[in-house]
């Protein structure tokens, strides 16, 4: 007789973190963060520096290469309102699709001014929902963000952006740029762990995830199968999966640095084989979903009842995931975009 499947609801995935656990800047070295080896039954505390030895020479380690836009923009309305925006996504023609913050949403046909410096057109709405705003710029978008744009620190780090936040809330490796929110796993490499992990016999390849805004999203009903991820580009290379099946071949394993690299092979793997190419995905990830393309991950530590949360609980296991969490609470490990790391085998349910 078979057991029924549980179905999992998102109080499920609620637990009471801390506030002083959420990181607020990054460790002093990136590879000095702390590193949560969950690969065994028991946990075992380390530093992320170690992690070249936690991986077998012939794995294949895959990184996300996006880079984050400095896509913040403070300005005001032809009326004087003040106004933020968020560029979540970069259209042909000095376009771009934006989350506005105002007192009252600018209409059609309105102007806004950025940074005392540029002015731009409000088109309408758009985007999934029609939830974002259709703007027109003056010039190329990423340059005038570059000049006058704030880094997008995630909403639960309290200080305004700085010299250190331009640095560090961006992966040595990137070179994409796209991103409204960094791949924060790969935050913690630095040069010198890059050049052991070569020297250990573990490959290296890239996909494109530009994450957005969307991944602070929460999720508003206790029923996961009404949830709704907002859509997110991504892109995985022909030579990543001849990469990839290179490696399979010799028995190597798959190291997904990041959820955004697990979202990006497992969209491409959703048929059962991984297919090269580039398309949007809103894959929702919880307990139960397959597996196809990825055997280890490398992940921060994130929030309390988070789709994030939801994704790591179906590749390592909802209980081993919850043990993993309160073992990180007690020992006072660091959470989310600037926090400590995580390492997990695969362990189908």
């Amino acid at each position: 007789m078979s057991v029924p499947e549980r179905r999992y609801t998102l109080s499920d995935f609620d637990f009471e973190l801390p506030p002083e656990l959420v990181a607020q800047h990054p460790a002093a070295q990136r590879s000095a963060s702390r590193l949560l080896d969950g690969t065994g039954v028991a946990p075992v505390d380390r530093v992320f520096r170690d992690l070249p030895g936690l991986l077998q020479p012939g794995d294949l380690l895959v990184f996300n290469d996006t880079a984050v836009i400095k896509a913040r923009l403070l300005g005001v309305k032809d009326t004087g309102g003040a106004v933020e925006a968020l560029v979540e996504r970069v259209l042909p023609g000095h376009e771009v699709l934006a989350h506005l913050r105002a007192s009252k949403s600018p209409k059609a046909g309105t102007r806004v001014r950025f940074a005392d410096a540029f002015d731009a057109d409000v088109l309408g709405r758009g985007g999934p929902d029609n939830s974002l705003f259709h703007l027109r710029l003056p010039a190329e978008p990423l340059a005038l963000l570059a000049a006058h744009g704030h880094v997008p620190l995630p909403p639960y780090i309290t200080h305004a952006d700085d010299a250190q936040d331009e640095q560090r809330y961006q992966t040595v490796f990137a070179s994409r740029p796209g991103a409204v929110a960094a791949p924060t796993a790969s935050l913690h490499f630095d040069d010198a762990v890059l050049a052991a992990l070569q020297a250990r016999g573990v490959g290296s390849a890239r996909v494109t995830l530009h994450v957005g805004a969307g991944t602070f999203q929460p999720v508003r009903t206790d029923d996961l199968s009404e949830h709704r991820m907002h859509s997110e580009w991504f892109e995985v290379s022909q030579s990543t999966v001849d990469a990839i099946a290179a490696t399979r071949a010799v028995g190597g394993r798959i190291v997904a640095a990041g959820t955004t690299t697990l979202r990006a092979l497992e969209s491409a793997a959703l048929g059962g084989t991984l297919q090269a190419g580039a398309r949007e995905t809103a894959l929702f990830i919880t307990p139960g979903f397959r597996f196809h393309a990825v055997d280890v991950l490398l992940t921060n530590f994130h929030l309390p009842k988070s789709t994030l949360l939801m994704l790591v609980s179906a590749f390592a296991g909802y209980e081993h995931v919850r043990a993993l969490y309160r073992h990180a609470i007690e020992a006072r490990y660091r959470f989310f975009s600037y926090g400590d790391a995580m390492l997990l085998q695969h362990r189908p349910s």
